[in-house]
């Protein structure tokens, strides 16, 4: 693929209505991924959205979404999940009203039935009662099934298979069969003249009300991103030619000032201009502790002012903003399917037209060696089989999981950016850390200058300084700021070089200048004379020092500090307590690194090391069998984070790199790696738990839907009470995944 091939390509979110089991997602996906300029499609059935990505016309995708049998709607901005949420509220009233109707005639049949209120097939009577049955209970089945045998047709006329085929099959049957024993009774096996109307009539009622429970059910698995949307306010008050408006945020342009008031929610991203206020951001980050913001500092969208009142400008709006990114990276890892729901998906691929054989062996074994009324036996076991295997529960086990986990986990300030990421945390055994930004807190200061003989502290400090700028490395930065707190002005520098991992050199004022690491300066034969004797010991100390020569000799020493977090020793004990093998890698020199180390309760340190030999370090322990997470600033480290299994990005504020790791911890607490973990094994285990039932429930229902218990027993399995248990199995995984909710 051409860049000019990438920069076309686009995601489009589609809402798809009507999918009811595993077997759609096929069917939806099969027919997106027909359309000319798919690259790749995918169906989330818990939340009913399908994200596609390349360069189709979105007419296209919506029509071969109506051809397979469904609706589709293009879902914008970032309230459109409200307008799916009130057609899912409408489609819950009318599931409702579906089982209300189904029930008020299945009820009253299946009580009459019990006590023999209603005449016998075969007379005068029952011909008359029984045809009115059949009739209201066609429309009936109109009513409150049709959605059902479309759905079924259509399966059909594409050579597939899937819930509605069950459902359509089994009331449609006994419908056939009650109508027909109406007039032909005589013809009938002795004892098999049975209507079963009440068992479609109810059948429908069960199904649809466990529809609308678990749509119920599962819209709380969206709440984290209701949550999110939420924070966006509706209006932002806003500075123009003198005076304050209030307009609607998407009538806000790049580069306008914006007035915050007290307890007043932040419009869009943007730069403090005058003013002081401290902001929570924890719906963003998960921390509790308000951030203090004055000129200079940047503020972000959906985060929530205090007492103070500031102005600000905007710097990014709309799906540019932190917020907006946030929410697609959360729909994202949603919707994405990790390694166990793919082979789910295969499973649920053959597994109607298998329950659809299994019932018809069952119809023929009955058939043929059933006790009188065989042909009655036969037809109520197979259409037993054929409702109570309607696989929702198993197309619900993996994406309702995942959708809770992501959305607790963004609520916690974790971006979990696809579900393989998700499925493979509760797995590392063994953590790769940087130092700089990861342990510690990567706001490096200078805290002392020594000087060789003859100089003095602001010279160096001037000449490093002026060999830095431009220079992006957080000890330059440190550096930097230093020489300007002092007001020290930069000279001319000619000829720079930088030598990764190790120091620059120019040419300053007719002289040649190197800044570094002592073994930059063994490179070059540098006399660093009693300077030497520091390095070793500052590094002792965990600081950093940084030589500056002048024409092959030493005149300086510069040492940076950078303190680990405040929680580093804490999350590296709770690494430990998970069983997890903790590897510090850096650039830093080894007895700073050690030093660091010891700090944070780290034994394992590998010091010296490019950045670009970080992926080989991770590359070596996935050789030793581990499974490696790397946590790294998301920039520098990108190499080793793509070579991770996991790669845990470090984002501070809006500067997060939320492209460079499967999961983006938003404000650099490496305790949110061990939450990372603790959830992932948690959502690994609900999966497991919720595919357990599903499985279990359907390897035990369909022998006993089937007759398996009749020759012992004499036990058969209700076709009503099939339906209500189908019904309830699925609302039983929704359940389960949800107690994922307080992780």
């Amino acid at each position: 693929m051409t860049v000019e091939d990438r920069d076309q390509t686009q995601t489009v979110r589609l809402s798809v209505l009507g999918m009811r089991c595993a077997g759609c997602v096929g069917e939806v996906e099969g027919a997106l991924r027909a359309v000319s300029g798919v690259t790749s499609a995918d169906v989330n059935f818990a939340d009913h959205t399908a994200l596609v990505n390349g360069q189709a016309d979105i007419e296209a995708l919506k029509t071969a979404v109506r051809e397979a049998g469904f609706e589709a709607a293009v879902m914008e901005g970032l309230d459109d999940l409200g307008g799916q949420e009130d057609q899912e509220d409408a489609r819950y009233r009318s599931l409702l009203n579906k089982a209300k109707v189904a029930a008020l005639l299945g009820v009253p049949l299946m009580l009459g039935a019990h006590f023999g209120w209603f005449p016998e097939l075969g007379t005068v009577a029952g011909a008359r009662f029984w045809s009115i049955v059949s009739a209201l209970t066609l429309a009936v089945m109109y009513y409150s099934g049709e959605h059902f045998y479309v759905g079924a047709i259509r399966s059909f006329k594409l050579r597939q298979a899937n819930m509605d085929t069950l459902i359509a099959l089994g009331t449609g049957a006994g419908w056939l069969f009650s109508t027909a024993a109406i007039d032909f009774s005589d013809i009938l096996p002795a004892g098999s003249n049975h209507a079963y109307f009440e068992a479609a009539a109810i059948i429908l009622a069960f199904i649809n009300l466990g529809s609308a429970l678990e749509m119920k059910a599962r819209g709380k698995t969206s709440s984290a991103i209701r949550q999110l949307i939420g924070l966006q306010p509706r209006t932002a008050r806003v500075v123009r030619e003198g005076l304050e408006i209030d307009v609607p945020i998407a009538d806000i342009g790049l580069g306008e000032t914006l007035r915050v008031r007290p307890g007043e929610k932040i419009a869009v991203d943007g730069l403090v201009l005058e003013g002081h206020s401290s902001i929570d951001e924890s719906m963003l980050t998960g921390e509790p502790i308000p951030v203090e913001k004055n000129a200079g500092l940047e503020v972000i969208a959906g985060t929530i002012n205090g007492n103070g009142s500031f102005l600000f400008q905007a710097t990014r709006i709309g799906r540019d903003t932190l917020l907006a990114q946030i929410i697609g990276s959360v729909r994202l890892a949603q919707a994405s399917k990790p390694a166990i729901a793919r082979l789910v998906d295969k499973v649920a691929a053959v597994f109607v037209p298998v329950v659809v054989g299994i019932a018809a062996f069952t119809f023929l074994v009955w058939w043929v060696f059933g006790p009188s009324p065989s042909l009655g036996y036969a037809f109520v076991t197979a259409m037993t089989v054929l409702v109570i295997a309607c696989p929702c529960a198993l197309g619900l086990a993996t994406p309702i999981s995942i959708m809770v986990a992501v959305g607790r986990a963004a609520q916690k300030g974790i971006l979990i950016r696809n579900g393989d990421a998700l499925q493979s945390a509760g797995k590392l055994t063994c953590v790769v850390l940087d130092k700089t930004g990861t342990v510690t807190l990567g706001k490096p200061s200078v805290a002392s200058v020594e000087t060789a003989e003859g100089y003095d502290a602001d010279g160096v400090l001037r000449l490093a300084a002026s060999l830095e700028t431009g220079s992006e490395h957080p000890l330059a930065g440190a550096i930097i700021a230093e020489s300007d707190r002092r007001g020290l002005a930069r000279v001319p520098v000619q000829m720079f070089q930088a030598m990764l991992g190790r120091g620059v050199q120019a040419t300053i004022e007719g002289h040649s200048v190197l800044l570094g690491n002592q073994a930059y300066m063994d490179e070059n034969e540098v006399d660093c004379g009693e300077l030497s004797g520091r390095v070793g010991e500052l590094a002792k100390q965990g600081q950093t020092p940084v030589l500056l020569a002048a024409d092959g000799k030493a005149i300086g020493l510069i040492a940076v500090s950078d303190p680990i977090k405040a929680d580093s020793a804490e999350a590296i004990a709770k690494l430990k307590a998970l069983g997890v093998r903790v590897l510090m890698v850096t650039g830093d020199n080894p007895i700073t690194a050690q030093a660091i180390a010891a700090q944070a309760g780290i034994t394992e340190v590998r010091a010296q090391v490019l950045p670009q030999d970080k992926a080989t370090v991770v590359k070596e322990l996935q050789g030793r069998g581990e499974v490696v997470g790397m946590v790294g600033d998301g920039i520098n480290d990108a190499p080793a984070l793509a070579q991770a299994d996991v790669g845990f990005a470090i984002g501070t504020g809006t500067d997060i790199a939320i492209e460079s790791g499967d999961v983006v911890i938003m404000r650099g607490s490496l305790l949110k790696v061990a939450e990372a973990m603790i959830l992932s094994r948690a959502t690994v285990l609900n999966i497991k738990q919720n595919l357990f039932g599903a499985f279990i429930y359907n390897t035990l229902a369909i022998p006993v839907a089937a007759g398996l218990l009749y020759p012992a027993f004499g036990l058969l399995l209700n076709p009503m009470i099939a339906g209500a248990a189908m019904a309830m199995s699925s609302v039983t995984v929704v359940s389960n995944a949800n107690r994922l909710r307080s992780k």
